[in-house]
């Protein structure tokens, strides 16, 4: 049936448009479709690195029951290196940090600690990392472990550890015989946790220990 002459008035502009924009179009078309295809890939990759991570992190828990921490510790470094970017292994790091320190090893302790802090994915266990090699860097007292704690202390603390973080500054100072500076670092995470009433009451009775400690007032 021959067209009319609208419609192939129609016909004739669609023709036009389409040769002056097919490469345009072609060329957004193939740009979605690659990044859906990539986006779907990077899906299935994430996933299953999930599903490999909390496999082998199953196998290092079932390691610590069974009291062989060599194996523990096997895993744990298997997770740093093929599973970084989950936070199983971070999870992992962690455990093995705090397993390093009941054998009395505590430089191991702190190369687990280093690399949680630098590499987990997920910014609560890289505070919990920080929070915990603060402490460690802060006891041993020499000055370039001062000097590494207090790199990390000058970080703008992750939401809802700002409290843990003013007291790790107390804990600086302290180390200095500052008694002043840890006062008023100890008194403003007292305030702190004033204001966030989930943290768990051992942290509380552990900071008036602290302020006390300093001749600080905890109310």
């Amino acid at each position: 049936m021959p067209l009319d002459l609208e419609e192939q008035e129609q016909l004739d502009q669609f023709k036009a448009f389409w040769q002056k924009y097919r490469n345009l179009i072609t060329g957004v078309l193939t740009a979605l479709l690659l990044t859906y295809a990539a986006y779907s890939a990077y899906q299935w990759w994430s996933n299953s690195q999930a599903l490999a991570a909390s496999q082998l992190y199953e196998t290092m828990i079932s390691a610590i029951n069974k009291g062989d921490k060599d194996q523990a510790f096997l895993a744990a470094n298997d997770m740093q290196k093929d599973f970084s970017r989950t936070p199983y292994a971070a999870m992992a790091s962690l455990v093995a940090a705090k397993l390093a320190s009941d054998a009395g090893d505590g430089a191991q302790e702190m190369t687990y600690l280093r690399w949680t802090a630098q590499h987990a994915s997920n910014h609560g266990y890289q505070a919990l990392a920080k929070l915990r090699l603060i402490s460690q860097l802060t006891d041993q007292g020499s000055a370039a472990d001062l000097a590494e704690a207090d790199v990390m202390l000058k970080e703008k603390p992750v939401k809802g550890f700002e409290a843990l973080w003013l007291e790790r500054r107390g804990d600086w100072y302290l180390a200095q015989k500052n008694t002043q500076e840890a006062r008023s670092s100890y008194e403003a995470a007292w305030q702190q946790l004033n204001q966030t009433k989930e943290f768990p009451e051992e942290a509380r009775r552990l900071l008036k220990v602290k302020l006390d400690a300093v001749g600080g007032v905890a109310q």
